[in-house]
């Protein structure tokens, strides 16, 4: 804008300058800009320095949260008789997070023909494990499979019912090594594991089928494994329940 100064023009008239203010004014530019900030308020005759580039302050970062307790808590602790598994079950706080109200302990015999796994228990379960519409399920399928109901242990991956269950972050807190050591202590002849969200615990790929599936080791024991579909799936789809029938009959007949 200095071109505008009459100092530098000496012919330069008002109305020259007004006419090229309308012209930049009709361009759309109504503001003269510089690089070196002003003090506007600065008092009168006080010298401003060039404003010096501000440093960035040292901002320290976020502390990382507390890492959060073992599922199950110390394994030194934990129960090596399945005699006092259900009560170490329905009382230990780091399987949830401090929470032990509306547990559902396991149930069956040691050594049983059958043990089944399921997420957790369904909603209402109290004080049975699988009171409800899976349950009835479960129960007819043993006994259209000519399995006694008193020979099999059934168990669940959670102490209760609980919604929106983040499981990549369970299987990293070691929920894997519970379940194993749960069903070490159980010993059973068989495995039957309802629910895709259940196979990472164990070290296997869900997208596998049932077939690749063959059998869970644990501590040189090996014990044969079946994967299904969960119970309330199964319910879902009857057309399903066809499908594991028949795995049932590949996996009974080795």
């Amino acid at each position: 804008m200095d071109r505008l100064d009459p100092s530098h023009n000496p012919g330069l008239r008002a109305a020259d300058i007004a006419a090229v203010l309308d012209w930049w004014r009709d361009a759309g530019v109504d503001l003269d800009f510089a690089d070196t900030p002003t003090r506007w308020l600065a008092p009168p005759g006080e010298a401003v320095a060039a404003a010096a580039p501000v440093a960035a302050r040292d901002v320290p970062a976020p502390a990382a949260p507390p890492p959060q307790a073992g599922f199950g808590g110390d394994p030194a602790r934990w129960p090596d008789s399945l005699a006092g598994f259900a009560a170490w079950w329905l009382s230990e706080p780091a399987l949830d997070d401090g929470q032990v109200r509306d547990r559902v302990p396991p149930r069956g015999p040691a050594g049983a023909r059958i043990m089944v796994v399921v997420p957790q228990p369904e909603q209402g379960d109290s004080p049975h494990l699988l009171a409800g519409p899976e349950g009835d399920l479960l129960a007819r399928m043993l006994s259209a499979m000519g399995v006694e109901a008193e020979a099999v242990y059934v168990a669940s991956v959670l102490p209760r019912h609980t919604p929106l269950v983040d499981w990549p972050a369970l299987a990293a807190r070691g929920a894997g090594a519970v379940l194993a050591h749960h069903i070490g202590l159980v010993a059973p002849e068989r495995l039957i594991v309802f629910g895709g969200t259940i196979l990472p615990l164990l070290g296997h790929d869900p997208t596998h089928s049932a077939q690749t599936l063959p059998s869970f080791n644990h501590e040189g024991r090996t014990v044969p494994l079946l994967a299904a579909r969960d119970l309330g799936a199964l319910l879902a789809r009857p057309a399903w329940k066809a499908g594991f029938w028949r795995n049932w009959l590949d996996w009974t007949e080795h």
